[in-house]
Formats: C-alpha cells, structure tokens, sequence
C-alpha cells in the first residue's frame, strides 16, 4: 500500500503525544547532562612560522618561501611525534602528563599556500592548555635544527592566559538542538513502525481499503457524555408517556 502526504500526517499527528514526549526527555536530560555533568573544555593556541631566511633585510627569495611552504606540512608530522612530545613532558615534569597524553591534546594545522603554523592544545584544565602549547612550541623550536638541520622556525606568538576563559566544549545550545532533532526523527519513525505493525481495522475506510467490501452499517462511537445524556432523554420519555397514560385514564 502507497501511503500519502496526508497519511504520512495522520500517523504522526496520531501519535503526537508520543513524539512531544521523547522530545522533551531527551531535551531535559541533554540539559541536565550539557550543564551539569560535562566539564568544560578550553583551548588555546600558539603560532610559529616557517621562514628559511634569516636576514630580514633582503628581498624575498619565492624559491625560498615555496620550499617553506611545502615544509609546513613535514612539521605538522613532526610536532606530533613523540620526538618532541617526550621531550616536552621530560622537560616539564610539572604538567604531570606523558607524551602520549600531550600527543592527544595538540592538534596541529595551517592555512595552505602559508608558512604559518597554529598548534593547539584542549583540556578541562585552562593553564595547563596554555602550557602545553608553549612548550610544545618552544621544544619545536629548538629541535628542528637537530631533526631537520635546518634553524628556519621561529615562534610568531606565544599562548597567553586570560581572566575570564570561555569554554569550546561543551556548546548546551547545540546539544540541545541536536538532541530535539534526533528524538523528533526518532519519534516520527517509531510513529511509522507502530502504524505498520498495527493491523486492526479501526474504521469503515480501513474495511474499504483492506477488504474492499462495501460497508453494510457503522456503529459510532460512545462516550459517557454520550451515555448520560442517553439516559436522561429514556427517562424524559418515560415521564412524558407516563402523563399520557395518567390523562387518557
């Protein structure tokens, strides 16, 4: 069976109460965990830049800023090497954190056809983003001569830290949002499913639609309302059949 628009409708403003109810748990419990239970995540940032020439006063060589260019993506490998991780944790024993654990913090990246670098560092813990950064730059730094022979790194600007820190993670708005429409999708679809493993006949257009046999009577539907005022209306004939036979004796 080819289901409508105007089916498709049906179900789900049938079962609506269904979909608003698990649109509304997984909004409050993602709130609820968005704003209670998840740390907050900070990030901070330094950048070097990549420049093979030393003297500043000269003329830019493009042969020389083309092989820096192409350099950059060898150092973004580099940086994430525990060459230089180690290092960091060995020389800054009071982070408390290994290569490893430093190696899964930084992320490394630049803009392409650049000779500028940007390495970041995320954690729950605010100074010890800042930290990281810094040393894994300043390590850079003083490595690269010994890993690349070459001394054409320099730190552009450091990470500095700030009063007031704003969080990258987690984002409770978004969250949130993802979460009504993922329980939305999850609620329609449920909708459908019930819909299609329902298979009584609820109404004379069903009888049409599945049986294809002519409906012969419908019995509607009764309420209490219904049922009250069916009494009342037997008793009001009653009384009123009652005071014929009183005036016809």
């Amino acid at each position: 069976m080819e289901l409508e628009l105007k089916d498709y409708f049906r179900i789900v403003m049938k079962r609506i109460k269904l979909i608003l109810w698990l649109v509304v748990v997984a909004a409050i419990i993602t709130a609820i965990f968005s704003y209670w239970f998840m740390k907050p995540v900070y990030e901070s940032s330094t950048k070097l830049i990549v420049n093979n020439s030393q003297d500043m006063t000269r003329a830019l060589d493009i042969n020389s800023v083309n092989l820096d260019i192409r350099l950059v993506d060898t150092y973004k490998q580099i940086i994430k090497t525990a060459a230089i991780t180690d290092k960091v944790a060995e020389q800054n024993p009071q982070l408390g954190l290994t290569g490893e654990q430093i190696n899964s913090m930084i992320s490394v990246s630049s803009v392409s056809n650049t000779q500028v670098l940007t390495i970041s560092a995320r954690n729950s813990d605010y100074p010890t983003t800042v930290a990281v950064v810094n040393e894994v730059a300043k390590v850079f730094v003083e490595e690269i001569p010994n890993i690349m022979t070459v001394n054409n790194v320099s730190i552009l600007n450091e990470a500095k830290q700030v009063e007031n820190p704003s969080p990258v993670a987690p984002n409770p708005i978004m969250n949130i949002a993802l979460s009504i429409i993922v329980a939305l999708l999850l609620g329609i679809g449920l909708a459908l499913l019930l819909e299609y493993l329902d298979d009584t006949i609820k109404d004379e257009q069903d009888v049409l639609q599945y049986v294809d046999l002519p409906v012969l009577m419908s019995i509607p539907s009764v309420t209490e309302e219904d049922l009250k005022i069916g009494k009342q209306s037997a008793a009001k004939v009653r009384t009123e059949v009652g005071r014929n036979v009183t005036v016809s004796k």
